[in-house]
């Protein structure tokens, strides 16, 4: 067993599920435990240690490789330490098979075992960089309101190229979609069922908007293409209307999910949701329901630090994903970013979470690469 294996199994075995995700006060909830270990973990190294509260009983965990020399530039690595939950987690770390198996396996302890694993063999092999500090930053609350990666970049922290651990196969992502949550509400007027022609169905003016939304709008969005994400998409993820079948529904609600592409914004978003509705003479209250916005990642490539990154990964061109993430906080903080880690977003979330062993040893011996290449 590899240092890195050994290291992704004990942090498997340590739960850490957002607390947004089960009943007050479980106690598989939070990532307190994974983040004392990863402090020890990292003291043993000799890197420079310190918790950086965001919650209460929650903190970002920060452990830096200070440069021989005066800091000319900073690295950041920032994967996050909270992983989801679901009836029959698995908190025990399985090998089979070249793979590894258990609770956020590729979500991102993966990444967390690659990335503290590489910079502490940088500091066991006393061959740290000359003017970069690389800092490693074991982020809470990506899985519901990025909690860490907000209070980080509130706090005024700085670096020259944030490198944001989520499963991307080895791939060097510059790119992500944002995802805007959206709550259309539909009123109408209550009738006894049996006279519904004196009342007003909120329902039935509601399956309208969701037929004009998963149809008319999906086909617009489908015409605007980004290079790297393609088309940004829409989804109707809930509904909710009426008490009983014998009473004509006065309201009705919907929750969306928009993902979007760079250089949309959410008021944009909305305004051109509005203009469908109206085109189609359907009225609608228009909320948020998302706390905080999240929003799309793009950054440029030839910036010369990402230029280096992707030449480490012997990958010709960066990539772009679907799915939203830290990065794209960090970048509106003004940290050029991009996402990077072992394992495959498909295993993500799902009930035998797992990761490929050798792809994470390649994985930590790139960002060792990588980091032996800075000044």
């Amino acid at each position: 067993m590899t240092r890195t294996e050994k290291l992704l199994a004990e942090l498997i075995a340590l739960p850490s599920v957002n607390p947004a995700f089960l009943p007050a006060r479980h106690p598989l909830a939070g990532e307190q435990r994974v983040a004392d270990f990863l402090a020890a973990t990292a003291a043993r190294a000799g890197l420079e240690v310190e918790f950086k509260k965001v919650l209460p009983r929650r903190s970002n965990i920060i452990a830096r490789l200070r440069p021989l020399n005066k800091i000319r530039q900073t690295i950041l690595l920032a994967p996050h330490l909270d992983t989801v939950g679901a009836e029959g987690t698995k908190f025990i770390p399985q090998r089979k098979n070249g793979r590894l198996y258990g609770r956020g396996a590729c979500d991102t302890k993966g990444s967390v075992a690659a990335m503290l694993g590489a910079l502490c063999e940088l500091a066991a092999a006393k061959s740290r960089p000359l003017e970069t500090e690389i800092v490693f930053a074991g982020l809470i609350d990506e899985e519901n309101a990025q909690a860490g990666s907000r209070a980080l970049t509130a706090s005024g922290f700085k670096a020259d190229l944030a490198i944001v651990g989520e499963p991307t196969k080895l791939q060097v992502v510059t790119a992500h979609k944002g995802s805007l949550w959206l709550r259309l509400e539909t009123h109408g007027c209550a009738a006894h069922g049996a006279t519904p022609q004196l009342g007003k169905n909120a329902v039935h003016e509601m399956a309208r908007i969701v037929d004009a939304l998963e149809t008319d709008y999906a086909a617009q969005l489908r015409r605007r293409k980004h290079k790297l994400l393609g088309c940004g998409t829409v989804n109707t993820g809930n509904i909710s209307g009426g008490t009983q079948p014998n009473i004509v529904p006065d309201r009705c609600a919907i929750e969306i999910d928009r993902r979007t592409l760079p250089g949309e914004s959410d008021a944009s978003v909305r305004r051109e949701i509005t203009a469908l509705l109206r085109a189609k003479q359907l009225s609608a209250k228009l909320s948020c329901s998302k706390g905080a916005p999240a929003l799309p990642l793009e950054t440029d490539a030839k910036l010369p630090l990402v230029r280096q990154f992707l030449g480490a990964a012997k990958q010709s061109r960066p990539v772009g994903v679907d799915y939203f993430c830290d990065a794209a906080v960090l970048a509106a903080g003004g940290i050029p970013s991009v996402v990077f880690g072992p394992g495959d977003i498909a295993q993500a979330h799902t009930a035998d979470e797992w990761i490929s062993l050798a792809e994470l040893e390649r994985g930590k011996d790139l960002l060792v690469r990588f980091f032996k290449s800075l000044p």
